[in-house]
């Protein structure tokens, strides 16, 4: 079992800048790959970002690239979405997801657990 808890959530400026952290419980964090997804006011679910167990490989949608980047820190149980020049588009709910795969997805089927989210707004 895996506890996920993002933090890092907030009202930005468009052009500004956020860091997501998304914290693991659990000793096995370091086989999992972790992907953060996000969420708009009526949309569904979609893919932002995603980092396989080791952090050789990372992935991101369109939408993000260039402007986001993944990173973990496998010694703090910790993954991270750092997020630049935000737009207002990029509102939502974010949430991180774990998957025992190890390698990383786009699809949100393919991952086992999920935190709880947390609120990103970005303002024009």
């Amino acid at each position: 079992q895996v506890q996920l808890v993002e933090s890092g959530g907030g009202l930005v400026q468009a052009g500004g800048s956020l860091r997501l952290s998304c914290a693991a419980s659990g000793r096995t964090f370091s086989t999992y790959a972790m992907g953060w997804f996000r969420q708009g006011p009526g949309k569904e679910r979609e893919f932002v970002a995603a980092i396989s167990w080791s952090g050789g490989r990372t992935y991101y949608a369109d939408s993000v690239k260039g402007r986001f980047t993944i990173s973990r820190d496998n010694a703090k149980n910790t993954v991270y979405l750092q997020m630049n020049s935000l737009k207002p588009e990029d509102t939502a709910v974010y949430y991180c997801a774990a998957d025992q795969g190890g390698h990383g997805s786009w699809y949100v089927g393919a991952y086992d657990y999920w935190g709880q989210g947390t609120q990103v707004t970005v303002s024009s």
